[in-house]
């Protein structure tokens, strides 16, 4: 994290002047400072003085999981009461060194946190290895029904403990778990079921039961499935069936920190819980779960007056839980990185992803240390479970000197400082939206629209043909589609109304604005998680609104992917030039956390894309993105994706002679002149340079694999439509080519117009080797003598017979196909560049229509006037061609009058090339 590092470094030393040895003071006096801040450690030296002189010459290290181990394995151990005092005996010694290490500056809060998450691991598996191997000497091994495989009792840790950040006196949350029934073989049977709840509740009884030597921890069971009703332990089978079909919000919320610390079978446990924790698609309702929970608490609170609970209470240790797995449990199903425990690490990665701010992040961070140090020390003082701060000044003066503070008031004025800031923080993050429409100023007009009054208001606001509209919301709130929501959808749906009528009429075309977006809500309407966004982020309405307002294409889009709607909530990012390395990086990432679940990846690869051109569109709409950087862009997101479909469609292949594929994709056509607009198909072939017998089987299988990839459409959509024929032979040619079969085939068998396309080919992704092989082919065999007068022969009848293919009978000017447009342009550099790049061998490079009329001019092959004019009208061409495209057009068509200037200079300059 940006700024966070430093603090965790710094702020222990600034607090509590952190030591890395006790060799600067006596450990005597280490302990005497203890037993002045602990009670507990004061009683506990005074029942055990043997403690004492083990503390002394160990206070320099942290307790180790193979040290706590160790000193189990030293304990005589023969029977349940033996091991409850061995576990006993083990907490005394661990928190006599910690909290002594901690209240001298020698330990830090990471170091607190893991070692008594350490302790609560070792004594579980402690109790568990005895309890087992007393239980199965009474009735033989747990045996599965099915799998005939031995049945392990697995513990889950949640809370604190399953996230790593166990505190001193801490309950521990767990939930007991077994993979499946079955029977133990031993001459007295017991159900799996059966087995795995006596040695649950023997497991219970050992770690909390209070004996003459204390206890290890409280057990807190109520999250198990059922809660205290619910049975002990569950099967596999037992735990899916209760996520399915009872799981509740705030459930989820708790399973997130879920881990097991006892047992096997993690991978499986993983993917039972993951989809009942984390959404695929961003969930968005999250914010009302959490804000509702929080609510319950704060009522809570109020109730049994807990505002000095620095967990609880305002500001809290808990609110800084919420704001980081809220996060979570939107974005974890699309983000795999979210997926973990530890809160300081969640905040780390809010701040990366710039989730939330920098500041928030290291002002909750700071947070969290401190609120963590104080519940530690406020436990320090009894060993008991406790984060209310105390009333009586002896305990104040404790409190303050262990924080590092001269007096309390100084001490409460640092910790109101952190916990306005979280409540600041958290408030930002939850603040509730208007979650019913009564107050907005056109409530009315929604709830009321048989009243007469309804268009009026309507005609106010500015919209041309007020009685249609309210026609279309007359008829939108009598539908089935909307009489059918579920009735949370249907609070939020009538709360978006109003606003969005209100923010439609802003724009110069209010009718077709609010159409649109209506078109858009309908379509979203029973995904409770897109209606909740727009509630959540008002101000995402105002940018939906602009774009449906400028593009019935960029509205049809939107609404097509409405996962897009997420892009909408960062302006900063909508509008920022694409980082391609920085993409690459982050599409390999989420491909490869999703490694062997190609629809998963398919849909990954899908969703990168739509959020890219979303971003590319919004820049467009904006003004800010021309339109040949814009073709720039889109062609590069193309390559990008067509190099990890390649990667993985690699990875998938069951049957690979080697680790890297010597095998490339060429890209023709728009792709290749990187002119791809925002619908164009990506022409491709595929080559490879590959001795191995195997090569040509195992090549052409890959290119079916991707293919099908690009192509097939799921969820997320289509990645691209592909057109393969620009191949050798064609259609009925191989789907891949040998560099060597295409070298021949491009000198002695292709046709005239295979060498037109090849002006504007490109190696795009794969083997670079491959590619620069292609580069030498591609120039060799654009800089072929030619024959110019059966050239231009053989390419006036090519464009006779695409200009027949095309009929136009619309009296428009048919800006690509008609004569004097856009076909005619590229056909006159296609060519200039076969008739004379064997005199001229930079019209072999690759660098566009316009770039090489300019170059032919400097050359002298077409007059620089007519060069320029032809340039011009290229130019305006696409310019005309894409705003038609934006504006939904299904022809690229206008009045012959205004196209009229540059269509004559084109024929003019063909007549110059051709000969009339």
């Amino acid at each position: 994290m940006r700024a966070l590092g430093t603090f965790l470094i710094c702020y222990k030393k600034v607090h509590f002047t952190l030591n890395t040895t006790p060799a600067t003071q006596s450990a005597s006096a280490y302990i005497e400072k203890t037993t002045r801040l602990s009670r507990y450690v004061r009683n506990l030296l005074i029942s055990a003085p043997s403690l004492r002189d083990d503390l002394l010459g160990k206070l320099a290290n942290a307790w180790t999981k193979p040290e706590m181990e160790t000193f189990l394995s030293t304990c005589p151990i023969s029977d349940e009461k033996s091991l409850k005092k061995a576990l006993r005996d083990l907490r005394k010694a661990v928190m006599l060194r910690l909290l002594t290490r901690d209240l001298n500056g020698l330990a830090d809060l990471q170091e607190v946190m893991n070692t008594m998450t350490a302790i609560a691991e070792v004594t579980t598996n402690c109790a568990i290895h005895h309890l087992s191997h007393w239980l199965k000497s009474q009735y033989g091994d747990p045996i599965g029904a099915e799998s005939g495989e031995l049945q392990t009792f697995i513990v889950v840790g949640m809370g604190k403990l399953g996230g790593g950040e166990l505190n001193v006196s801490s309950d521990i949350d767990l939930i007991f778990i077994y993979p499946e029934e079955g029977e133990t073989t031993g001459p007295k049977k017991l159900s799996n079921h059966e087995y795995f709840t006596q040695l649950g509740r023997k497991l219970n009884n050992a770690i909390s039961e209070i004996t003459e030597d204390g206890y290890v921890f409280r057990v807190d069971m109520r999250l198990r499935p059922y809660g205290e009703s619910g049975s002990l332990v569950v099967s596999f089978a037992m735990l899916e069936n209760y996520f399915i079909t009872q799981g509740r919000e705030w459930e989820r919320y708790a399973w997130i920190k879920a881990r097991i610390i006892s047992g096997d079978h993690i991978e499986e446990l993983t993917q039972l819980a993951r989809p009942f924790i984390f959404r695929k698609y961003l969930d968005f309702g999250a914010f009302a779960s959490m804000r509702d929970l929080h609510a319950q608490i704060r009522r809570e609170v109020q109730r049994r007056e807990l505002s000095n609970n620095i967990k609880l209470g305002p500001g809290g240790i808990r609110e800084i839980e919420f704001t980081a797995q809220v996060f979570q449990l939107i974005r974890g199903g699309k983000v795999a990185e979210l997926q973990i425990r530890p809160t300081l690490k969640v905040l780390q990665l809010l701040d990366s992803r710039d989730l939330l701010s920098t500041q928030a992040v290291t002002e909750l961070s700071e947070a969290y240390v401190f609120l963590r140090d104080l519940e530690h020390r406020l436990q320090y003082l009894d060993d008991a479970q406790t984060q209310t701060l105390p009333e009586n000044p002896t305990d104040q003066a404790i409190i303050a000197e262990g924080m590092g503070f001269a007096d309390y008031d100084s001490f409460l004025q640092v910790l109101n400082s952190h916990r306005n800031k979280v409540s600041r923080h958290f408030d930002q993050v939850f603040a509730a939206p208007q979650s019913t429409q009564e107050s907005h100023p056109l409530a009315a007009l929604w709830s009321g629209l048989e009243n007469g009054e309804s268009i009026s208001i309507l005609a106010e606001l500015g919209y041309t043909n007020p009685e249609s509209i309210q026609n279309r919301l007359h008829q939108l709130k009598h539908s089935s589609r909307y009489n059918q929501m579920p009735d949370a959808n249907r609070t939020r749906f009538d709360a978006l109304m109003p606003p969005l009528i209100e923010v439609s009429s802003g724009f110069t075309n209010p009718d077709q604005t609010l159409e649109r977006i209506l078109v858009l809500l309908e379509g979203v309407s029973r995904r409770e998680s897109y209606l909740a966004l727009l509630l959540e982020y008002p101000q995402s309405l105002n940018q939906v609104a602009k774009i449906c307002s400028a593009s019935p294409w960029a509205a049809d889009y939107l609404a097509r992917q409405p996962i897009l709607l997420d892009e909408l909530l960062d302006t900063r990012l909508l509008y920022q030039a694409p980082d391609w390395g920085s993409l690459k990086i982050t599409l390999q990432k989420q491909m490869d956390e999703q490694a062997g679940d190609v629809e998963r990846q398919m849909d990954i690869l899908r969703q990168f894309k739509h959020a890219q051109v979303f971003h590319f569109l919004a820049q467009d709409l904006a003004g800010l993105l021309p339109l040949e950087q814009l073709s720039d862009n889109l062609s590069d997101l193309a390559d990008l994706i067509l190099s990890e479909t390649l990667r993985a469609c690699w990875k998938n292949l069951t049957r690979r002679h080697c680790d890297v594929p010597q095998f490339a994709i060429i890209g023709y056509g728009r792709l290749g002149g990187k002119e791809l607009g925002y619908a164009s198909d990506l022409d491709i072939i595929f080559l490879y340079d590959d001795e191995s017998p195997e090569a040509p089987e195992i090549y052409a299988r890959l290119a079916q694999r991707m293919n099908s990839w690009l192509s097939s459409i799921t969820s997320a959509g289509m990645l691209y439509e592909t057109d393969l024929r620009l191949r050798p032979d064609g259609a009925s040619g191989l789907l891949v080519s040998s560099v060597v079969a295409f070298e021949t085939y491009q000198k002695s068998k292709a046709w005239v117009w295979e060498h037109q396309a090849l002006t504007r080919a490109r190696w795009v992704a794969g083997d670079s080797n491959v590619g620069k092989i292609f580069d030498r082919i591609r120039c060799e065999v654009l800089k072929q003598t030619r024959d110019r007068s059966k050239l231009a022969q053989d390419i006036i009848e090519m464009r006779q017979k695409m200009r027949d293919s095309h009929p136009n009978t619309s009296g428009l000017f048919d800006i690509k196909h008609d004569r004097g447009g856009i076909v005619d342009v590229e056909f006159i550099v296609q060519y200039l560049v076969l008739a004379n790049a064997s005199q001229h061998a930079d019209l072999t490079r690759n660098i566009g229509n316009l770039a090489l009329l300019k170059l032919s001019g400097e050359l002298g092959l077409i007059p620089d006037d007519l060069a320029e004019s032809a340039r011009d009208a290229y130019r305006q061409y696409r310019q005309w061609q894409h705003q038609l495209r934006l504006q939904g057009a299904k022809y690229a068509r206008l009045e012959q009058e205004k196209a009229a200037e540059y269509s004559t200079s084109v024929q003019k300059l063909w007549n110059t090339v051709f000969g009339g």
